[in-house]
């Protein structure tokens, strides 16, 4: 039961007929009428639990993208129906009424209420506009029926179970940096020949030879029939396999400027998966920690990215130590073929030594091993500033970590590693272009 305003102001009318009557047996006959009114208001109020309700959510919606959930409400009972009707969407899910840009924090964000007057039968239909902040699913597990006696005094309320699911993608938004890639791409189609000779290209067609070329190219039996100096020309390899591991154990859990490593994984395992989906390439994704956490296998290009968005949007970083010998097992498992593996993970000295370095060695005698990495620009700032003794540690604690992380690079290069490391914005375009080098250079 609640007790609406109304109940609160007969109550305080009382104090009228206290003051012009100072007898307490006044004060306790009016409050026994208070009593006495809002218990038959109970009674005669419709049964909170006697309605139908329907909820229509859509199934996903990107981060940071808009939507609307609709409720219809129902009465089944035989009374008049005076409700208030709250769907049970967390605040994280509710549209912010912030103005756009404004510093103060989220606070103070309720849920839209839907107000009805229903006869026995009728019913009505209310809208709940919908903002997430967060990615992931956002699980609604009731809503709230709060029905309303006919003097408006108080109110029978119930909860009923209505659980409905809202899946956040993740906002994709490297997405812009998408048409230049795949313009340079549609260059590299288009050129005549690729300099080079691998196992990364595909015979593409004999030319004479220009002063420039490599040697190592030219077709001598082509040659001897021509009595001219003939070479062959190149072209990146189509349908070569790409595996992209996204690292969820505890270093993707540190934040970054506004967000995690994971976030900025996520984007960029989204823009090179879309890239090289458009290259021809075939594309796997691995999340992983100690068990797998998201696996996208075998996707045509129509499916690649809403599954890859699908599949890595509930993805939360795991405070547990990566098992890198398990991801080094699952590559091997699933790339016989000499693959491109890229790990989206943190480079420092303890990822180095909990194994990433035995592990990208070993992938590195059968792959093309890519490492990318979130830099934090914090450590920077902190190499900087040296005004207190406080900061002066900081420095030093900085200029530590900046040696561990250039000492771990310097070893994966050793290995064999391409590395990229830049900051969360710049991640997804860096690794793109990365991958569009390796490929131009036929190393894939």
């Amino acid at each position: 039961m609640a007790i609406t305003w109304r109940a609160v102001a007969l109550t305080a009318l009382g104090t009228v007929w206290a003051v012009l009557w100072p007898v307490p047996l006044v004060v306790v006959a009016w409050l026994a009428v208070v009593v006495l009114a809002v218990a038959v208001d109970v009674a005669l109020a419709a049964s909170p639990r006697a309605v139908e309700v329907r909820r229509e959510v859509p199934r996903s919606v990107r981060l940071g993208e808009p939507t609307t959930a609709t409720l219809t409400v129902r009465n089944l009972g035989q009374r008049k129906l005076r409700a208030t009707v709250r769907d049970g969407w967390p605040p994280s899910a509710i549209a912010d009424d912030r103005p756009p840009g404004s510093p103060l924090p989220r606070r103070g964000v309720h849920t839209p209420r839907l107000r009805l007057v229903a006869a026995p039968g009728e019913g009505a239909r209310g809208w709940t506009p919908l903002l997430p902040s967060r990615r992931g699913d956002i699980v609604v597990p009731f809503v709230a029926v709060r029905a309303v006696g006919p003097l408006g005094l108080a109110a029978r309320q119930a909860r009923i179970p209505l659980r409905g699911r809202l899946r956040v993608l993740p906002a994709f938004a490297s997405r812009r940096h998408l048409p230049s890639r795949l313009a340079r791409l549609r260059e590299m189609d288009g050129r005549t020949s690729v300099q080079v000779r691998s196992s990364g290209t595909e015979f593409d067609s004999l030319r004479e030879y220009v002063v420039g070329d490599d040697v190592r190219s030219i077709d001598w039996r082509a040659t001897a029939r021509r009595n001219d100096v003939v070479v062959r020309t190149w072209r990146p390899e189509r349908d070569r396999r790409v595996m992209i591991v996204v690292d969820t154990g505890r270093t993707s859990a540190t934040r970054v400027l506004d967000g995690t490593r994971l976030e900025a994984s996520i984007e960029a395992a989204l823009l090179l998966g879309v890239l090289a989906d458009r290259a021809g390439d075939r594309v796997e994704v691995l999340a992983y920690d100690r068990t797998v956490r998201a696996r996208v296998a075998g996707a045509s290009r129509a499916e690649l990215l809403p599954t890859m968005a699908d599949q890595l949007a509930p993805v939360e970083p795991t405070l547990l130590e990566t098992d890198w010998a398990g991801i080094a097992a699952q590559v091997q498992a699933r790339m016989a073929q000499r693959s491109l593996v890229v790990l989206l993970t943190t480079i420092d000295p303890a990822a180095a030594e909990a194994g990433l370095l035995d592990v990208v060695a070993q992938l590195a005698q059968r792959h093309q091993v890519v490492v990318a990495a979130v830099a934090d620009p914090e450590l920077e700032q902190m190499r900087t500033a040296r005004n207190d003794i406080v900061q002066t540690y900081e420095a030093a604690s900085a200029e530590r970590t900046g040696l561990g992380h250039a000492a771990a690079e310097t070893r994966l290069r050793r290995r064999g590693v391409e590395v990229v490391e830049a900051l969360p914005g710049d991640l997804p375009p860096a690794l793109a272009d990365r991958y569009l080098a390796l490929k131009a250079a036929g190393r894939l």
